[in-house]
């Protein structure tokens, strides 16, 4: 060995030994003291990359990383800048480098499920299932690879792939709650619901609902009272509410059943919700619409409302109870709006364009899609669209604005009555229309939310909703193609 490469040797040895350490500024010294004499030292470049991500300095740790590749190909250096690259949210460099991957080491199961994620990150899902296929081909036993697998399979609507994938997540990890919640909502895309309604209460906002009703009544609504669906003819419940405003207006069809089996009913929704279920009793004994001190609030069991189909043991098509509409409007109130807005002998087409885009942004669809079917001959459009989003009106000429007078769910009920039909976002509006049986033309995503199930030609849910998809991850643009069709005399 010669003096020089004995010398890097030795500068290498004292940089990692202080590496290991933890003395960082120390190693990186030693390591560019290497780089003083052998300027090519892929070693020493790739470790420099492996200090700096020590130090949340990604960016810096690619540049190393980089040039450690170009000197030499090595396995673990490709390995290292896969995981900078992710770090740095950097995905399009990964799949930059599928090719020489695939020429390099089509066998190293780390490259491969960076490049699947690489592809699921930037919507490429074709390529994603690909890239995690062959990674299990080589670890069969990846809960993470089947997981993400699973995932990409219910966006592409191969549900049946999905559940086969999550059975097999289940068996490698038998006790994990997030693939129980996962497999359920699978499931029920399938409309599996006698197995999926069983799992579906691993749901978190499930816990969340029941941790919050125990905090507030902790005597009494403990783990001990909660219902289990055992008989309570003589008995009282308290349900409340948990999700958002459209999943307790679409599982609100069962608060009948429940009434029909219990003594008395007591139901918690959300403020904004009150003023709809006072007009719309469904069974329920007492809306709750403010804070009852525990002294004063009695009740034998209580349960979260998106556990009642499970707990009322539904089966089969009974699941999808009230298609027909369970909700009507205020008739006063009704009448009132249409004094001020819809007093007018044209079509009238309520719509809405985003919901809670803290949860989903994938769902906000741009105003300017709706502008060619404001042009179809004698119709009226109004927007529907409240709080978040509703400035976006005004790009809509002729467009008339009720969303500003909607303050709860009682009035945008009384104004839906007026419309011929409704054209919106998967929202809680669209759940609205359907509860209260106005035609409702969904607009999906791409990715569809397990509740409209893989055959969306039908909605099980509500009789009165159609349902539209987007072609490719997205493509507004085709939604409305079609949609503008379907409007064509």
């Amino acid at each position: 060995m010669s003096v020089v490469n004995q010398e890097v040797e030795k500068l290498i040895n004292i940089g990692f030994t202080y590496h290991q350490d933890g003395c960082l500024d120390e190693a990186e010294n030693a390591y560019q003291e290497v780089l003083t004499i052998d300027g090519k030292n892929a070693e020493v470049f790739n470790l420099l990359g492996v200090l700096k991500l020590q130090q949340n300095d990604v960016i810096s740790a690619i540049n190393w990383i980089e040039k450690a590749v170009e000197i030499k190909p090595d396995v673990y250096f490709y390995e290292t800048l896969f995981q900078a690259y992710v770090r740095a949210g950097l995905f399009k460099q990964i799949v930059a480098r599928e090719k020489e991957v695939l020429e390099k080491f089509p066998d190293n199961f780390s490259l491969l499920f960076n490049i699947a994620l690489a592809n699921k990150k930037t919507k490429n899902i074709r390529a994603a299932i690909k890239f995690y296929d062959k990674a299990l081909k080589i670890n069969p036993g990846s809960y993470l690879a089947w997981f993400n697998l699973s995932h990409l399979y219910s966006i592409e609507g191969e549900t049946e792939n999905a559940v086969s994938a999550l059975k097999i997540c289940k068996k490698i990890r038998p006790n994990d709650i997030d693939t129980d919640y996962f497999l359920s909502l699978a499931l029920m895309r399938t409309k599996n619901y006698d197995k999926g309604l069983k799992l579906f209460e691993t749901r978190l906002c499930r816990e969340t609902a029941t941790a919050l009703q125990n905090k507030t009544y902790p005597n009494k609504a403990t783990k001990e009272t909660l219902w289990k669906g055992e008989n309570i003819k003589n008995k009282t419940i308290y349900v409340y509410y948990e999700a958002g405003f459209g999943d307790v207006i679409m599982f609100s069809r069962y608060l009948p059943l429940l009434a029909n089996r219990c003594g008395k009913l007591l139901f918690l929704p959300q403020k904004q919700l009150v003023p709809l279920f006072r007009d719309n009793p469904l069974g329920i004994d007492v809306v709750i619409d403010k804070y009852i001190p525990e002294c004063d609030m009695n009740f034998d069991v209580h349960a979260p409302l998106l556990s009642l189909p499970y707990l009322l043991g539904l089966k089969g098509d009974k699941v999808f109870a009230y298609p027909e509409g369970y909700i009507r409007p205020h008739k006063e109130l009704a009448e009132e709006f249409k004094k001020k807005y819809f007093n007018n002998d044209k079509i009238k087409v309520g719509i809405k364009w985003q919901g809670n885009t803290y949860y989903d942004q994938d769902r906000v669809i741009p105003t300017k899609f709706f502008k060619p079917l404001m042009a179809v001959e004698n119709t009226q459009y109004y927007s529907f669209q409240t709080f978040e989003g509703s400035e976006d009106a005004k790009e809509l000429d002729g467009i008339i604005d009720v969303g500003k007078d909607l303050i709860d769910f009682g009035q945008t009920a009384a104004a839906l009555s007026n419309l011929d039909i409704v054209i919106c976002n998967d929202t809680s509006l669209a759940h609205l229309a359907g509860a209260m049986g106005i035609p409702c033309w969904v607009i999906l995503p791409y990715e569809v939310n397990w509740r409209w199930h893989t055959d969306l030609s039908v909605c099980d849910w509500y009789n009165s909703v159609k349902l539209f998809r987007q072609h490719s991850i997205g493509n507004w643009q085709s939604v409305f193609d079609d949609i503008l069709e379907e409007m064509k005399p």
